[in-house]
Parts: structure tokens; C-alpha cells; sequence
């Protein structure tokens, strides 16, 4: 079976967002299309309580985009966004959330941040998708969402090393880019470790 894996299309990401990646929703109207052509769509959501150390607010004298230490692991200080029950944190309403059969939650412990879906970034818990598509019999998925260079990015690499075949659905993607190059970066890392890079439009020939 397949599965599309759209990973935290939520208001703090799009446009006008807490943490807005450039373009952001322009990949919902992807995330529509693809859906009616799987038996099985996720989704994944940034849920961060309110004094989660991954937010600079939550240290003295930080900003966002510095780099700290936390609990042994390097982080980027990002602002405020996705806190657990706010409008930020919900999904955008333009999705066809109809679809989606399963929603899982990430970054909800405050000593450590999760970018993919599947683990925190220390993989220390898992946050159940692994077990769940396996439980379901699925053997390839496909990513899409934000953002591309950091929450997008561990998701596809961690699907592919949990054994699934991986494909990147790459305009249903868009970057942070705090460096101009960020998001062809992950690109080439994520084909380096394996995964497909494909368009939507040849989605439909590969499910």
C-alpha cells in the first residue's frame, strides 16, 4: 500500500503565520490533488507547549536563528508557533482534511524538538507513524509539505531508513531558507540517502 505523508500544513507556516515559510500555501492546493489517489493519508502536526526550549522567547537574551545546546543536542531558536491549541497550530482550513485518517503529533515535549514525523530529534521517542504505516501494510510513501529543509526533509529521511520506499513530492514542498540554498541542499541529501524525487503530476502513475 501507499501512503501520503503531509507534513504540518498548519497556519503558522503559511502565509501571515507565526513562522511563515515563503509560499507556503501554495502547496495545499498539491496536497488536495494527491489525496484522492491514496488509500491511506497522514498528516503530521507541530504541537508545541508554551514553554517549549526550542522557542528563543523561552531564553534570556536569544533570538530566533541562534544556535544552542539543548540537552546535548544542537538547536536552532525558532519564534513562537504552533502552540498546542492555538489557531497557529491548527491545519489550514483549505485543506481537505476529509481525507486524512490519522493525525500525529510532534514536538510536545518541551526539552526536546521534533522535526519529523516519525521521531523527536535526538530519536529518543518515537512518535507512533512508523508502527502505525507498517500496521497498515505499507510499503511506500510519499512526503509533502513544511517545510522543506527542516520538518519535511527528517520526515522522508527517517521513512527511508525505517525501510519504506520514499518519494518526495518536490512542488508540494516549499523552504525556510534562511540560507538561499537550504532547500536544494536538502534535495540532494535526501536522493543521496535514497529517496525519489518526483512532481505531483507524476504521482498518479507511481501509486
Amino acid at each position: 500500500m501507499n501512503a501520503l505523508i503531509l507534513v504540518d500544513l498548519q497556519y503558522d507556516f503559511c502565509q501571515l503565520g507565526a513562522l511563515e515559510v515563503p509560499d507556503g500555501n501554495a502547496v495545499i492546493p498539491v496536497a488536495n490533488a494527491l489525496m484522492p489517489h491514496f488509500e491511506l493519508v497522514l498528516a503530521t502536526q507541530d504541537w508545541h507547549p508554551a514553554n517549549h526550549k526550542s522557542f528563543a522567547a523561552n531564553h534570556l537574551f536569544r533570538q530566533p536563528g541562534q544556535v544552542i545546546d539543548l540537552n546535548g543536542l544542537e538547536q536552532i531558536l525558532w519564534p513562537i508557533h504552533c502552540v498546542q491549541e492555538s489557531y497557529g497550530a491548527e491545519l489550514v482550513d483549505e485543506l481537505d482534511q476529509t481525507k486524512i485518517s490519522k493525525i500525529f503529533q510532534k514536538g510536545t515535549d518541551p526539552e526536546i524538538d521534533s522535526y519529523s514525523g516519525f521521531f523527536d530529534n535526538g530519536h529518543r521517542k518515537a512518535t507512533g507513524l512508523g508502527d502505525y504505516l507498517k500496521e497498515k501494510g505499507v510499503t511506500s510513501v510519499f512526503v509533502m509539505g513544511l517545510a522543506l529543509d527542516y520538518c519535511v526533509k527528517f520526515t522522508a529521511l527517517d521513512a527511508q531508513a525505517l525501510g519504506f520506499k520514499t518519494y518526495l513530492v518536490q512542488d508540494g514542498c516549499r523552504a525556510v531558507n534562511m540560507q538561499e540554498t537550504d532547500g536544494q541542499q536538502a534535495i540532494e541529501e535526501l536522493k543521496a540517502k535514497g529517496v525519489t524525487i518526483v512532481d505531483s503530476q507524476d504521482v498518479a502513475t507511481l501509486v
